[in-house]
């Protein structure tokens, strides 16, 4: 059976419930007071790879510099910030959006902002992420509307929709806007081709209509458990039909002890999609810092990240915390490769100045390779243990 676009439809409800909402006083009685803050960052990166053995080891690159705006005036908050990759060649939109607190268990955010997935804000202690942000499914950015409610004693609820994934930036100089590119912060899936089995084919494909739901219980006040459901629209433009998409997360955060954290997620994730010839893809293209890569349509993934953090008062340092987090992708077929993920490292605080320091190891992880990219989709059934040591030094204001 074809399965058609929503799209009128979908807006002129979405339009509907948002004139409505916004007909409502907050109940909070609190008024805010107008306010707005300029900030940013600069990183740089110091590394070395496993996998290249001449004089240009170690690197060091700018890794990053961005401008944050934040605040609030007649009751509306604004929350923006653009990021530059100088060594990417690329520029794009973080976050940009409107925020109105309806009462105070009720926030609303208009615009590009997190989508309701797994465990929030980061899944991951290191500067790497866990193995899901390298196919869309941890800090995961996209364009549309989210419902944040807490009126329900030790639950909270985030309801979202989501047109499309969030503008793109210019990808190795060249603007390609309205085409669903790679110049991004967060993975989305790209328009060009994608593989049936190793056959490479065309693919005009984009995210259209996604739909979010996430549930967080508290346990305690230190035991968070988790479920998050995430269901949307894989559009062929060439064929003009949809494909239902759907990803599925439990998750769990734990805090004991000394400063001990816990976090760990069960994801399983069903890109379905189709091929300009109307068949099902096993592969498709995902993109972001201006490039694409393969990435596996249908996955289980496992991730568990534990971390131990120290007061301290070396100078102006005054906070360490060690971390090694773990992501294993399990593809399922057998015919394709899995993907590991080994991070161990350490973060230091100083002022506003933090430091991660991470010892990466991937096996078919498209950013530990020798080959940029290659692994989340065929992968090599005998892959190494690639390595980078990387340092990177961000300096927040």
């Amino acid at each position: 059976m074809q399965k058609k676009m929503i799209t009128k439809p979908t807006v002129k409800i979405m339009t509907i419930f948002l004139s409505l909402l916004l007909t409502m006083n907050s109940a909070s009685g609190e008024k805010k007071q107008d306010q707005f803050k300029i900030g940013g960052a600069v990183r740089f990166n110091l590394y070395a790879k496993s996998w290249v053995d001449d004089k240009t080891q170690p690197e060091m690159t700018w890794d990053t510099w961005r401008l944050n705006v934040d605040g609030s005036k007649g009751g509306i908050d604004f929350s923006f910030e653009y990021r530059f990759y100088p060594t990417f060649d690329t520029h794009f939109i973080h976050h940009g959006y409107l925020g109105y607190a309806f009462n105070k268990d009720l926030y609303m955010k208009l615009g590009v902002t997190q989508v309701p997935f797994g465990i929030t804000k980061f899944a991951s202690h290191s500067w790497w992420f866990q193995g899901q942000y390298y196919f869309g499914l941890e800090d995961d950015y996209d364009m549309g509307i989210k419902f944040d409610y807490s009126g329900i004693k030790k639950l909270d609820l985030s309801f979202a929709y989501f047109r499309q994934a969030e503008p793109e930036g210019p990808s190795a100089g060249g603007v390609t806007y309205g085409n669903a590119g790679p110049g991004r912060y967060s993975y989305d899936i790209t328009p060009g081709f994608g593989r049936i089995g190793t056959q490479q084919v065309d693919a005009n494909i984009r995210e259209l209509n996604q739909f979010n739901i996430r549930a967080a219980y508290h346990l305690n006040k230190s035991i968070e458990l988790g479920f998050s459901a995430q269901l949307g629209g894989i559009y062929n433009k060439t064929l003009d039909e949809t494909e239902l998409s759907t990803a599925f997360c439990t998750h769990i955060v734990a805090n004991w002890g000394q400063g001990w954290n816990l976090k760990g997620s069960l994801i399983k994730h069903n890109y379905r999609a189709k091929a300009d010839d109307g068949r099902n893809l096993d592969i498709i293209q995902m993109g972001a810092y201006g490039s694409a890569y393969d990435v596996i349509t249908k996955a289980n993934t496992y991730a568990i990240g534990i971390a131990k953090s120290f007061k301290t008062d070396f100078g102006p340092i005054k906070g360490i915390q060690f971390y090694v987090d773990y992501t294993y992708v399990d593809k399922i077929k057998s015919q394709y490769a899995d993907m590991q993920h080994l991070i161990p490292g350490v973060l230091i605080s100083a002022g506003p100045v933090y430091t991660y320091i991470d010892y990466a190891m991937g096996k078919n992880q498209p950013w530990l390779n020798s080959t940029f990219g290659k692994g989340l989709g065929t992968g090599t059934p005998d892959a190494e243990w690639n390595k980078r040591f990387n340092i990177n030094i961000g300096y927040y204001f």
